[in-house]
């Protein structure tokens, strides 16, 4: 269910700052044209840390009656508190997410018995799919295989984004996967080896830009047809280096924008419009990709 590209929606905005919901229409219907094969609403590439509670809410819910059940949808409820995680989780699953993406604490820094706990006590109270997700160069913290091989033993703990480019960490990962545990890669550069080794696809950025691309890029991947993966990857390797230039989801939105995707590029600070001098480099990986 949960495999191939897996876009991690940006929250589309009006200049005034406020979320474009006909903009969050527009988008999914993108999306599913494009083959996308899932939607996270409200990832950290949907702005999650400065939305608050109830405009995060009301995104996953859009995106959820516009999906209309043609691919899943998973929900973003990652918190540096417990207690806000516990109850983004329950409030997805009453809006009628596919599952849950939960990124680890950020800020807190919390050692691997605090990072079990934590995932624990969602897991024992929200009867719901739930996709832990590692991105220790965001949060400060590093969610260790060894204790992802603890947490797999919660049923609805289904698998885990992980955001370490280390192919060694992969292989770690992969090792633990079963047929109710499964590795997706966070990390667009490294995405299409970390599927060819045994993972079952990305949650990526760079899906927001070239969807359609990325779709068959991870259709060649599953199937271990390397060198059609790589005849793709090669020419979107310069949209997941440079969505990247500065920090996301800057680079996309002004991306988007330039695209016609978004109205747009507005972003919520403390995170500002991408800068001019990246603008040129972001927009030569475009045109590299044939997006633009």
């Amino acid at each position: 269910m949960f495999q191939g590209s897996i876009v991690a929606l940006v929250t589309p905005m009006h200049d005034n700052g406020q979320v474009d919901d006909d903009g969050l229409r527009r988008l999914v219907e993108f999306h599913i044209e494009n083959k996308t094969d899932a939607i996270v609403a409200v990832g950290t590439t949907g702005e999650s840390a400065t939305l608050n509670f109830d405009e995060h809410c009301n995104v996953i819910k859009s995106v959820i009656k516009y999906v209309a059940g043609r691919i899943p949808v998973i929900a973003g409820t990652g918190a540096n508190s417990t207690e806000e995680a516990l109850e983004l989780t329950k409030k997805a699953k009453e809006l009628g997410a596919d599952a849950c993406l939960l990124v680890t604490p950020y800020y807190n820094r919390p050692p691997q018995e605090g990072l079990y706990q934590h995932y624990k006590v969602i897991a024992e109270t929200v009867d719901i799919p739930q996709i832990l997700y590692n991105v220790p160069s965001r949060t400060g913290c590093d969610l260790l295989p060894e204790t992802v091989a603890r947490l797999t033993s919660f049923k609805n703990i289904i698998g885990i984004k992980e955001a370490v480019n280390e192919m060694s960490r992969i292989d770690e990962l992969v090792a633990l996967a079963s047929d109710e545990f499964f590795v997706l890669s966070g990390d667009d550069a490294t995405a299409m080896e970390a599927t060819l080794r045994g993972g079952k696809g990305t949650i990526s950025v760079t899906a927001n830009i070239a969807p359609k691309a990325m779709h068959d890029l991870y259709q060649y991947a599953l199937a271990g047809n390397r060198a059609e993966a790589e005849k793709i990857n090669d020419r979107l390797m310069g949209l997941h280096t440079d969505l990247f230039v500065e920090p996301s989801p800057m680079p996309a939105k002004w991306a988007m924008h330039q695209m016609g995707l978004i109205d747009s590029a507005k972003i919520r600070l403390p995170l500002i419009p991408l800068s001019e001098d990246s603008q040129p480099i972001l927009k030569q990986a475009m045109h590299t990709a044939g997006v633009l």
